[in-house]
């Protein structure tokens, strides 16, 4: 009886040359940040073998070599980043860390190491916090860059040049791309396999892993109803949640509301805006939005049937929602963001 090949096993390295991806190591580096990016490119790597294709190989360095500890506690094994000839290396990737200033502090050494050797590398990347690493390398000057949505602020006070990408699921600035929080990474390392292998091959890595091809570059980092959800607006949770599931409704005024949680108008109104902020009228406003965005970006309906289907009644006042909250209108939205 013939054994079941493990998922796990390596297929034959075939002849080519394989691009050298090294992701650097640091104390407190986060784990995910790491391994989810490196999940990418090992799976991408089995898919070109079985073909006979090159595919990547994959190091994690670090400036001496050795066993790392990352900030949840599991030390990874490194080798030496002087093993490799910088010009050697196609990609260069830099996890972040939950402490990413603490971190950095205690590895001002890799990062000039990343100044010198960022030049000669084909790319560099990071993923979540890891941004900042490239930002202190001086690798971001002038450039537009994305991070972990919490740290954008952190990010534009400390690096006034660079343009800070509060929404973006990553941003490519010629050879260097920087991501945002954490699983952002994958969408980060699977527009990188498409980038060298094509569409199927990260199609196919996709469906291993059992996420989307991609989240496109340019798509907002969390959606609006988990945004109030981290907030004071959380009291309103069972409210958002209705409302989304209303959306098609074009009467969702704040007596509608007010009804569905059992206040006066005028309480619920003022109530409203204290914890979460906005007005009932913006609330419905956004999650219209966000809801449209969606559509937009993934399914065929025409931009009349998506105004109907979000409550906004045409396309004309979809249109002109769109230009106050995101500067395009929603055609420009699509062909920009459409999978």
């Amino acid at each position: 009886m013939n054994a079941i090949p493990s998922p796990f096993e390596s297929p034959a390295i075939p002849v080519g040359q394989p691009r050298l991806i090294v992701f650097l190591a640091y104390p407190d580096m986060g784990l995910l940040d790491l391994t989810g990016a490196q999940t990418v490119f090992w799976a991408a790597s089995r898919y070109m073998n079985s073909r006979g294709l090159p595919g990547y190989t994959l190091h994690t360095a670090s400036l001496a070599g050795g066993l790392m500890a990352t900030a949840e506690g599991l030390a990874v094994n490194t080798v030496p980043l002087s093993d490799f000839a910088e010009d050697s290396i196609d990609t260069l990737i830099a996890p972040g860390a939950p402490n990413i200033l603490h971190a950095m502090h205690k590895s001002l050494d890799l990062v000039a190491w990343l100044a010198g050797a960022s030049g000669k590398a084909k790319r560099t990347a990071s993923v979540c916090s890891g941004t900042f690493l490239l930002a202190e390398a001086g690798l971001l000057e002038g450039r537009r860059a994305a991070t972990h949505w919490a740290m954008c602020e952190m990010l534009k006070e400390r690096y006034p040049s660079i343009e800070v990408d509060n929404d973006a699921i990553f941003v490519k600035q010629g050879p260097v791309w920087t991501s945002a929080g954490v699983s952002a990474g994958i969408d980060l390392a699977l527009a990188l396999v498409e980038e060298d292998c094509g569409r199927e091959v990260a199609l196919q890595v996709a469906r291993e892993m059992v996420v989307f091809l991609k989240r496109p570059g340019g798509q907002a980092q969390y959606s609006q109803l988990l945004q109030s959800q981290t907030s004071e607006g959380a009291t309103f949770d069972d409210l958002h949640l209705w409302i989304t599931q209303n959306l098609a409704g074009e009467n969702l005024t704040v007596e509608a509301l007010a009804q569905q949680v059992q206040m006066s108008p005028r309480n619920f109104a003022r109530v409203y805006k204290l914890k979460t902020g906005r007005t009932p009228a913006k609330a419905v406003e956004v999650l219209r939005v966000e809801a449209a965005r969606r559509l937009l970006e993934d399914s065929e309906r025409n931009i009349d049937q998506i105004s109907r289907q979000c409550g906004f009644g045409d396309e004309e006042r979809m249109r002109l929602t769109f230009q106050r909250n995101l500067g395009v209108s929603p055609r420009e939205y699509r062909n920009r963001f459409s999978r």
